[in-house]
């Protein structure tokens, strides 16, 4: 499968003069994160996004640099994109690529914990190092303005009629797209291993099949259809949160007689092979980052819920995740017995 990789980085200069010997390309300062900012920063730092750009992941990825570079932590982030196979494409060239590396992160989230499991991937979570869980996001069921369907239960009774001639678009097979389309198929009365759902790689390719007409319905994080919901190009059906989103006039599932609270949560991971004080110095950076005010104002503007969770916490979620997802997709025939 092709790898499209696409560049940008964000450089800032510090405001005091470096001591020259005090820092390498891809190595840390020497000294804790909260000292002055010209001690606290790493020099270079890159970031993949497992898949296209404009997607969550590159969304994440994107927020990560502007935040790291603006609150003064890093000199300057470098995001690259690999897409493929609901980011296991990316996950295998990180493995393979940054092991010990101490400058490299991989944002990752539910949807790839689904994919791996979904794809059969080589390779899994477990030759990564979890850093952090950053953010949650409820998801949206949408459809365009023009559409016939109006409500979410017409979208469930269409469903329970004919599962597969309604198409839905979404993010990567086995991902928390699919997995709650299939799940409302399932509440909805109709069998989730017959729902006609057309995975992309980026959340970017699934708004343009929803906005062109080509699918019945959308299911993404909220935050990749707003602005389109917001011109008045897409309605909103419903969301999954358990509660309504402040100006979304839109029920949850829960509230229109469907039993189905799912979110979607991202974070990030850093390569395998590092020692204790590597780790525990990328943790606190990404700690610091998500409690700045830029990190602050991003989630504002994106929507997304602040879920911060590090270390061995996440790592301990991390498995709990695999072990339910991997219930689920049995469950909705996914993935086999």
């Amino acid at each position: 499968m092709p790898r499209h990789r696409h560049a940008c980085a964000v450089t800032r200069r510090s405001a005091l003069p470096l001591l020259a010997g005090t820092l390498s390309a891809l190595a840390l300062l020497a000294g804790p994160l909260g000292l002055a900012p010209a001690r606290a920063q790493m020099s270079d730092l890159k970031i993949m996004a497992p898949a296209s750009p404009g997607g969550g992941w590159d969304q994440t990825a994107r927020s990560m640099q502007q935040a790291l570079v603006t609150a003064g932590l890093v000199r300057s982030v470098q995001v690259t994109n690999v897409t493929g196979a609901g980011g296991t494409i990316g996950l295998a060239q990180f493995i393979n690529g940054a092991k010990g590396d101490p400058s490299q992160l991989m944002v990752m989230g539910y949807v790839m914990v689904g994919a791996i499991l979904t794809n059969k991937a080589p390779v899994s979570l477990d030759q990564v190092t979890p850093i952090a869980r950053l953010t949650e996001e409820t998801e949206a069921i949408v459809v365009p303005a023009a559409s016939p369907i109006k409500t979410i239960q017409e979208l469930a009774a269409a469903i329970k009629a004919n599962p597969g001639k309604v198409t839905w678009s979404g993010g990567s097979a086995g991902g928390v797209d699919h997995i709650a389309a299939a799940l409302f198929a399932q509440m909805a009365g109709a069998d989730p291993s017959k729902i006609n759902y057309i995975p992309f790689s980026g959340g970017g390719e699934a708004l343009a099949a929803v906005l062109g007409g080509k699918v019945t319905a959308g299911i993404s994080g909220y935050g990749e259809f707003e602005s389109q919901v917001k011109a008045g190009k897409l309605r909103v059906l419903a969301v999954t949160a358990a509660e309504r989103l402040d100006g979304v006039d839109a029920p949850t599932l829960t509230e229109a007689g469907i039993a189905l609270k799912i979110t979607n949560w991202r974070g990030v991971m850093a390569p395998a092979g590092l020692t204790p004080e590597q780790r525990k110095t990328l943790v606190d950076l990404v700690e610091k980052m998500a409690r700045s005010p830029a990190w602050q104002d991003i989630l504002k503007q994106k929507g997304w819920d602040d879920a911060l969770l590090t270390g061995d916490a996440f790592a301990d979620l991390l498995k709990q995740e695999t072990a339910r997802t991997a219930e689920v997709l049995k469950s909705v025939g996914l993935v086999k017995p």
